[in-house]
């Protein structure tokens, strides 16, 4: 008697070859996540209602059908970059190894944005640049310089670029930096982020919709993170526009190590649990009275203080 034909068609082989597979988080929206593995995009879920999935992880994935696949695990992350508030804390990213924060010339840009995520990177453990973008625009040019000395003056690079007038020198600018990196793209709304991504990334609106369609998030394609493989060691990640970066889930001894500009001034101070506020003969107020410390950076060292004392997660 002729032996039944085999139903593991090519599809189920191609699924059963390996229990699990690696891949990497290009895109997260709500639960919904987008994995590379190899040449093939997955669409993710997690298990139960886990969403500690973030953007540039490695994760352990369980193929369900040839697109699909449910997320088992996640590999060690080098950094993670989050912000939180008093309530919930956002991923941005993982792996990341550099941060760029994006401003323009104009419109106007808040430093108190630039200082946080500084602040961030720092805690992080991830070096941190400022692009400034829109360079041509010169009635502006030397006021924007100015604001941005106070960082200028604490070691931070600072990159001036022009991704529309000159966008064959700013991608001249960019690529040597990028190279061997993954890189993260911060900024507020209107700093020109976009543009200076598909500078980088030709034909990085395709994907933008491509991602938006294999996520289902139809219109809405700026408000989620997605990463971009320039090759096998170069990833760069752009995150929509924000206004806000809370830090509540840094302590006072992680606040007062991420501000690069205390350090020759810890363990100075008269008192051994010294807070930097009030305290008398403190090093690090007598190092702002001398200007040694930039008065507007100290000021946001006590907000942040502040605000690690009053989340409620």
């Amino acid at each position: 008697m002729q032996a039944k034909k085999s139903a593991t068609g090519p599809k189920n082989a191609r699924l059963s070859k390996a229990a699990t597979e690696i891949g990497i988080i290009i895109a997260a929206h709500g639960r919904h996540y987008l994995a590379q593995s190899g040449e093939d995009k997955l669409q993710c879920v997690t298990r139960g209602k886990k969403t500690d999935v973030a953007v540039g992880d490695r994760v352990q994935l369980q193929r369900t059908s040839l697109n699909q696949a449910v997320i088992e695990g996640i590999e060690e992350r080098r950094t993670l970059l989050y912000r939180s508030d008093q309530y919930k804390s956002k991923l941005l990213a993982a792996n990341v190894t550099q941060l760029f924060i994006v401003v323009a010339t104009e419109p106007g840009f808040a430093d108190d944005l630039i200082s946080r995520a500084l602040v961030a990177a720092e805690a992080a453990g991830i070096a941190a640049h400022i692009v400034l973008n829109k360079c041509d625009l010169v009635d502006v040019l030397d006021r924007t310089r100015a604001r941005l000395d106070v960082y200028r003056n604490l070691g931070y690079p600072i990159h001036e670029v022009s991704a529309r007038a000159t966008p064959e020198a700013t991608r001249e600018c960019f690529m040597p930096l990028l190279q061997g990196q993954s890189t993260i793209l911060i900024g507020q709304s209107g700093m020109g982020k976009s543009s200076l991504i598909n500078l980088i990334i030709p034909g990085a609106d395709i994907a933008v919709r491509e991602i938006s369609a294999a996520l289902d998030t139809g219109k809405h394609t700026t408000t989620f993170t997605r990463l971009y493989l320039m090759d096998d060691e170069t990833s760069i990640i752009d995150s929509p526009g924000f206004q806000e970066f809370g830090l509540y889930q840094l302590s006072e001894g992680m606040l007062e190590r991420a501000f690069r500009e205390f350090t020759p001034y810890l363990g100075h101070c008269k008192f051994y649990n010294c807070h930097h506020l009030a305290e008398p003969s403190c090093a690090v107020l007598a190092a702002v009275h001398d200007n040694k410390i930039a008065a507007m950076r100290h000021t946001l060292y006590a907000q942040l203080l502040h605000e690690s004392s009053q989340k409620l997660y």
